[in-house]
């Protein structure tokens, strides 16, 4: 590429694609460590608090609210009205929601749309309000032309932390968990007393969905010193008879995505076969006066409810992970923050909106002062100042004329000229400059306040105390430690245990036969052209790896697949494990992952590999790079004990050595170690077995090293 052309590329991402970007990350997908919210929602609230949506007045028609947000959001409409409805109580996005709403806005356990925006109504709730303290007294900048907005919201309590925001730019994502409101509130206060306070030991995530969360130490003490890290969520579920009901979810996950994949396991095969028919009954409670969830399981008479929930635990969403990745704004850049680094640049925030709060009452508070001690002149001079008042030919010369004759400056001037003349009398008089002492008092605690770091924290404080006493409430999602939970062994309990064989096809289907099931008769069915090409006796506690040409190794549960009959085709691998442009080239089973696997090139090379370099902690479907790809492998086999293994090339040289000369090797893609070496760039054609090869002295081929091999004998032959 030339210089050229790469200058004008540069330019190209530094003049257009850059500032994309930055508008992407500052204006539409991290929230602001400041207030917690993301730009739009910061411009429903704010337009909300404009036009007097509070919560005391009627609601307003979401249609003509979400146009009134275009003003200043220069998004679509439908981007507003969806991320209105989280704001809701009925969506029960938010653990605290800040607005009011009428009508059907969806659920975020569901994935069920709101309705049309011209059926609901919305307004601010009373929590809302802690959004907007001190927005009237200039404590924050606002930009805009015709259409002002404030840049964040100044909030009584850290935001960021209760509000859970997830979004993704250029480069940056976020995904925030919320946390207790009234735990929140504990910990800034304790934070703001000793910065060193252990805030894991007061304060953690909570969801609004409830369920149960596993707590794990590490990753917990992760998220809160650097902003990153997961926590497992539990569903919670009742028993009634032979029905289970599911009331409580993970967060991240929905009923629809539930009961979609206790489907999907249902129609593969045995897995769930305890279950008999899943479905959503959730319906609106009058008692408490909403909706609530219930996803209904029935099950089989003498149902193992702890080993079915065990299951579906592992297999669906009832269980997942939540990944926090604390990603926030903070001085107009991305940043990853923990809880601790969170707390203190809201404080920092909070602090300036108090002391502009202070400021903008001691400037109010003193210019009444500073216009009442001019009025306080009149009360010995009201003849006088009645005199100059009606002597002043010129309107224009009111204001001097008293400035001169008081001696009081222009603003206490025009003060004393705007009073009525009824008024300049000594009771109107006395009655306000009573209040000059009041408010000299008042400035004076003001000012002191305002130069004191503690008094401002205390302010802090006590508005975090307010906050938690009026909105606190106790958690949502309960905390349980591993030791506490039920230990279901899935692999000794619910795996029953009976040894099976396996069948391979060319064309990828894979039968599971109970070894009790071969002992008739019955013909093996295959499709037209179709031919078996591997079988295997295992157990149906086994696990399966499945190795294709693209060095990918795919896994399955034995027990996962239907137990059938020769007569049925089996089940088809390409679908079932999704392949594309890929196909099997063998397939081996292991109980406890003691076997060593063999894996022959044509180069003359051979890979011992043990087989536990395949076995994974996260129950991974699918493994990549999965055998060496130097050369062809030609041949395959899975061994617990040594063998007599033999190569012929491709000039008929043929080699026998036991496998106990090859070591094996952990590592999935190791080359190898010479077994047959290469003559005149001869490569191996055929790897095979001591019982394959028919002679009257097979020791004759036998060595203990690598080497060319003896070419066969007339007498010798491969089967």
């Amino acid at each position: 590429m030339s210089n050229l052309k790469q200058l004008e590329m540069g330019e190209a991402v530094t003049g257009y694609y850059m500032p994309y970007a930055m508008k992407t990350i500052i204006d539409r997908s991290l929230p602001d460590v400041r207030d917690g919210l993301k730009p739009i929602h910061r411009r429903i609230l704010y337009k909300m608090y404009e036009i007097g949506l509070s919560h005391n007045k009627p609601k307003m028609k979401c249609h003509p609210l979400v146009g009134k947000v275009l003003e200043i959001h220069n998004h679509g409409d439908s981007s507003v009205y969806d991320a209105l409805a989280k704001l809701t109580n009925q969506n029960e996005s938010l653990l605290h929601p800040f607005i009011e709403g009428e009508g059907s806005f969806g659920k975020v356990y569901d994935t069920d749309s709101p309705s049309a925006s011209r059926y609901t109504y919305a307004r601010l709730n009373k929590f809302a309000n802690e959004m907007f303290d001190g927005l009237n007294k200039e404590v924050v900048n606002f930009i805009g032309e015709d259409y002002k907005q404030p840049i964040t919201l100044p909030n009584t309590f850290p935001n960021i932390l209760i509000k859970p925001n997830n979004g993704m730019a250029v480069g940056f994502a976020c995904n925030f968990p919320s946390f207790n409101l009234k735990e929140t509130c504990e910990g800034t206060i304790e934070y703001i007393k000793n910065p060193d306070v252990d805030l894991l030991s007061i304060m953690n995530i909570d969801f609004s969905t409830g369920a149960t969360m596993i707590y794990n130490k590490k990753e917990m003490k992760q998220i809160f010193d650097i902003g990153k890290g997961s926590v497992t969520l539990r569903a919670k579920y009742r028993v009634d008879g032979n029905y289970i009901e599911i009331y409580e979810i993970p967060y991240n996950t929905s009923s629809t995505a539930i009961i979609k994949k206790v489907n999907e396991i249902l129609l593969k095969g045995n897995t769930l076969k305890e279950i008999t028919d899943i479905r959503d009954e959730s319906e609106f409670n009058h008692d408490t006066n909403k909706e609530e969830l219930k996803l209904v399981i029935e099950v089989k008479k003498n149902t193992n409810v702890d080993l079915l929930m065990a299951k579906l635990y592992k297999n669906t969403p009832l269980e997942s992970v939540f990944s926090c990745n604390m990603n926030c704004i903070v001085d107009n850049k991305p940043k990853l923050l923990g809880v601790k680094d969170i707390l203190s640049e809201w404080l920092k925030y909070r602090i300036e909106c108090i002391e502009k709060s202070l400021k903008f009452d001691i400037d109010k508070k003193s210019a009444k002062l500073h216009e009442l001690r001019g009025l306080e002149k009149v009360l010995s001079n009201i003849d006088e100042v009645i005199k100059i008042i009606r002597n002043t030919t010129k309107d224009t010369d009111v204001i001097p004329n008293l400035m001169a004759h008081l001696n009081i400056d222009e603003i206490q001037a025009n003060y004393i000229a705007e009073i009525k003349l009824r008024n300049l009398n000594n009771e109107y008089i006395l009655k306000r400059v009573k209040d000059i002492e009041s408010l000299e008092s008042e400035v004076k605690e003001l000012s002191h306040k305002l130069s004191t770091p503690s008094e401002v924290k205390n302010i802090i404080i006590e508005q975090l105390e307010n906050v938690k006493n009026q909105y606190g409430r106790e958690r949502k999602t309960e905390i349980v430690y591993p030791e506490e939970l039920t230990t279901v062994n899935l692999n000794e309990i619910e795996v029953e245990d009976y040894n099976v064989k396996l069948y391979l096809t060319n064309d990828g289907y894979l039968k599971k036969v109970a070894a009790t099931s071969l002992r008739g008769n019955s013909k093996q069915n295959l499709k037209d052209n179709d031919f078996i090409v591997q079988e295997l006796d295992t157990s149906n506690r086994a696990e399966l790896l499945i190795f294709t040409d693209q060095y990918n190794t795919y896994k399955l549960k034995a027990h996962e697949l239907s137990d059938t009959k020769l007569s049925n085709l089996g089940e088809f691998l390409p679908a079932l494990l999704q392949l594309k442009d890929e196909n099997i080239v063998y397939i081996t089973a292991t109980v406890d992952y003691k076997e060593d696997l063999l894996i022959g090139f044509n180069n003359g090379k051979l890979a011992r590999i043990n087989i536990n370099a395949y076995k994974t902690k996260q129950n991974r479907k699918k493994l990549e790079n999965t055998y060496n790809r130097d050369s062809k492998a030609i041949y395959w086999n899975t061994i617990k004990e040594d063998i007599d293994l033999g190569a012929i090339s491709n000039i008929d040289k043929v080699i026998i050595m036991n496998t106990s000369n090859i070591n094996a090797k952990s590592s999935k893609t190791t080359v190898g170690v010479t077994f047959q070496k290469s003559k005149s760039d001869s490569e191996v054609v055929r790897y095979f077995t001591i019982d394959e090869l028919e002679s009257d002295d097979k020791d004759y081929f036998k060595t203990n090293s690598p080497g060319i091999g003896k070419f066969l004998r007339k007498t010798d032959k491969l089967i």
